[in-house]
């Protein structure tokens, strides 16, 4: 079994910041890619950012220089520093893992999601 417990989300003014967390804990061997991916209403869900075991990481256009993934592989947890905020960064906000678990599977896992809310 592998969980991804993210925390963080909340209600924050236009400019302001919030910064996301999330870990993955159970029957891991590997990690490889952690990301946050978000979903407004109505909307598909995209990325927003990933950062590899390695530390490369990618970023939105929509996001760049304002957010920032970070990762602490020991933790098997991944952040998401979120600056700038601006309205249109409503929506709910999933962390995803790229990882092995100890039996040698492989495949992507998905917390349960955290709302973030920009408004006035």
């Amino acid at each position: 079994q592998v969980q991804l417990v993210e925390s963080g989300g909340g209600l924050v003014q236009p400019g302001g910041s919030l910064r996301l967390s999330c870990t993955a804990s159970g029957s891991i061997a590997s990690i490889y890619t952690m990301g946050w991916y978000r979903q407004a209403p109505g909307k598909q869900r995209e990325l927003v950012a990933a950062a590899t075991s390695r530390g490369n990481t990618n970023y939105a256009d929509s996001v760049k220089g304002r957010f920032t993934i970070s990762r602490d592989n020991a933790k098997n947890t991944v952040y998401l520093q979120m600056n700038s905020l601006k309205p249109e960064d409503t929506a709910v906000y999933y962390c995803n893992a790229d990882l092995r678990t100890i039996t040698l599977r492989r495949g992507d896992y998905w917390g349960q999601g955290t709302q973030v809310t920009v408004s006035s």
